[in-house]
């Protein structure tokens, strides 16, 4: 007779304590489940991870605009990535064991006369991180900050650099240096912030990219605009940058939760306008529709184990820090 896959023999069937290379006998299985130290397959998740949006330049004196905020580093591997980039894979993680995840808050605008903009904050989902928008440069510190995107020059300065590995964003546009001095825009996931070269409007911050890892297109990660004294502002990227100040208006902050740029400042009495500061980042994880995620204490949540469509469902971060799990 033939059995044992196609050999000649009487059939054999192993004891269920025996354990061959690579397995697990259905014995100790057991075992390992009753101590809660058997995690079973590995499973992959997708996610989508935003740093925080730099803050706008805050200059206060002169007729000068100061640049925009850079937007937050943005990390995804549904759709399209920041800084076009390859789209990047899904992490394969098991089940029943604890993953960090932070959320970036937006960066402040400068602290002082004439100063930068803060960088955003990072974000992170496990071995994943995106690096915080660059703040946006005014007179006393007038090159735009690095940054996941690079935030805007001011006053002849250069724009800011984006992370280069891995892409994530683009870099900021430099300030022009003459006439009325306008600020750069902020650099964005989907195209680098406008650079100036005359007084003729704030730079516009670069657009940010969608994605629809949630099952909807969104767009994220829009640069700030940067500031024109006694003009017209830059526009914010698209994705949640912040416009610049302009006549009469002050610079708009970028938008909670896409990690957008905050707009820059216009300069001094009598028609100079504050800066703005940068939107906090988000992180979106999306899984199997089979497994429900447990999220410890730490972290703000909405959207818990919606629906994504295709067989998946996902979970939206907005604010904290903690830990996360799957069963």
């Amino acid at each position: 007779m033939r059995s044992n896959g196609g050999l000649i023999g009487a059939k054999k069937t192993p004891s269920a304590a025996t354990n061959f290379s690579g397995f697990w006998s259905l014995k100790n299985q057991q075992v390992e489940r009753g101590a809660s130290n058997w995690t079973g397959l590995p499973i992959a998740v997708d996610y989508l991870v935003v740093a925080g949006g730099g803050g706008g330049g805050n200059q206060t004196t002169g007729i000068i605009g100061a640049g925009g905020g850079g937007a937050g580093g943005m990390r995804c591997t549904v759709t399209a990535t920041g800084g076009g980039g390859s789209l990047e894979s899904a992490l394969t993680l098991d089940l029943n064991t604890n993953f960090q995840v932070t959320v970036g808050a937006g960066g402040a605008i400068g602290g002082g006369t004439n100063q930068r903009g803060s960088v955003g904050e990072n974000s992170v989902f496990s071995t994943i991180t995106s690096t915080g928008g660059g703040g946006g440069g005014a007179s006393s510190e007038k090159d735009g900050g690095a940054g996941g995107s690079g935030g805007g020059g001011s006053y002849g300065g250069a724009g800011g650099a984006k992370t280069a590995s891995p892409g994530q964003g683009n870099d900021g546009g430099s300030g022009a240096g003459s006439l009325y001095y306008p600020g750069g825009g902020g650099g964005g996931a989907g195209a680098a912030g406008q650079s100036k070269t005359s007084g003729s409007g704030g730079g516009n911050g670069g657009n940010g990219q969608a994605t629809s890892i949630t099952g909807s297109s969104v767009t994220y990660a829009g640069g700030g605009g940067g500031g024109q004294y006694g003009g017209t502002a830059g526009t914010g990227g698209t994705g949640g940058g912040g416009a610049g100040a302009g006549y009469n208006a002050n610079a708009v902050a970028g938008t909670v939760n896409l990690g957008g740029g905050g707009g820059g400042g216009s300069g001094g009495a009598p028609t100079g306008k504050v800066a703005a500061a940068g939107g906090s980042g988000v992180v979106i994880l999306r899984y199997s529709d089979t497994l429900t995620i447990t999220i410890g204490a730490g972290l703000t949540a909405s959207d818990t184990n919606a629906s994504a469509g295709a067989g998946y469902k996902y979970t939206r971060f907005t604010a904290g820090s903690g830990t996360v799990s799957w069963s």
